[in-house]
């Protein structure tokens, strides 16, 4: 054994705690839990997760929630473990899904490093910072909850995740939360050959957002993917007011009346995303 290992020596109630979590595949907990699986009550429960704590076996993601630091790590007690798993967490059993910028780094949808982590749910808790990785919950309405399924992240984590279209869409909706449509276009064109072209124009129209189907139909139409029939349908759900294509850039450029847009980044700009 390592002096890192013995720095965290257990007893045999602390051991089998945390044995128990790893069969299950758990390692983030609260006080029902312990209590579940220790037999300690209240007061005795609560000051079994402060030994914990105080040891570095276990790290504080907020209160009352806690995770286990992997015995390499030390007597480390600002430990996240998988953002992406920690966001699930932090939802407290809310339905949710990984999101946007968040969700394209999962896809390899991306190559930009994720500052931060979001994720969408129906009932969005406050945004909040946590060992330094902040978190963003986007609040969607019940009815266009959709669109999503577990996914692995690591070894030990699975989470909800927006699947390859919806990721897209979300972009297209939200360009903020992923750096732009630039980068929305960017994972488009990496993920190209993984992409149903007939779903991503299911999920705007289902979406019912006259922007996003605009942005969407000139993504389809600049890097060339999927059918004119796709592109048809889209066309035919077209609002009539312009937005601008990219409204995380400023007001300006020539107006497309294809897709009801104000073209403020070119194609010849959207071309040069790298393509796969």
């Amino acid at each position: 054994m390592n002096k890192k290992y013995n720095l965290k020596t257990l007893g045999s109630q602390a051991a089998r705690f945390v044995t128990t979590l790893q069969e299950r595949r758990h390692l983030a907990f609260a006080l029902p839990e312990v209590m579940e699986i220790t037999g300690l009550q209240g007061a005795s429960a609560r000051s079994f997760i402060r030994a914990l704590v105080n040891r570095g076996v276990a790290a504080r993601l907020r209160p009352g929630l806690f995770h286990l630091v992997p015995f390499e790590l030390g007597r480390e007690k600002d430990y996240l473990g998988n953002p992406y798993a920690a966001a699930r967490e932090l939802m407290r059993g809310r339905e949710y899904y990984v999101s946007h910028a968040s969700a394209m780094d999962i896809h390899r949808m991306t190559t930009q490093p994720q500052l931060v982590v979001y994720a969408t749910s129906p009932k969005a808790p406050r945004g909040r910072t946590v060992f330094g990785t902040e978190f963003r919950f986007v609040r969607c309405p019940r009815k266009r909850f959709f669109g999503f399924s577990e996914h692995w992240v690591d070894k030990q984590e699975k989470v909800m995740v927006s699947d390859i279209e919806r990721t897209v869409i979300d972009g297209l909706k939200a360009p903020q939360y992923c750096g732009g449509v630039s980068e929305v276009a960017k994972g488009l064109a990496m993920r190209r050959s993984d992409i149903d072209a007939r779903k991503l124009g299911e999920y705007a129209l289902r979406l019912g957002k006259s922007a996003v189907i605009g942005r969407l139909g000139q993504l389809m139409d600049v890097l060339e993917i999927g059918k004119e029939s796709d592109r048809a349908a889209l066309r035919k759900r077209l609002g009539k007011a312009y937005v601008l294509l990219d409204p995380t850039l400023p007001a300006e450029g020539p107006f497309l009346a294809k897709w009801r847009l104000r073209l403020n980044m070119s194609a010849e700009e959207l071309r040069a995303v790298p393509r796969t």
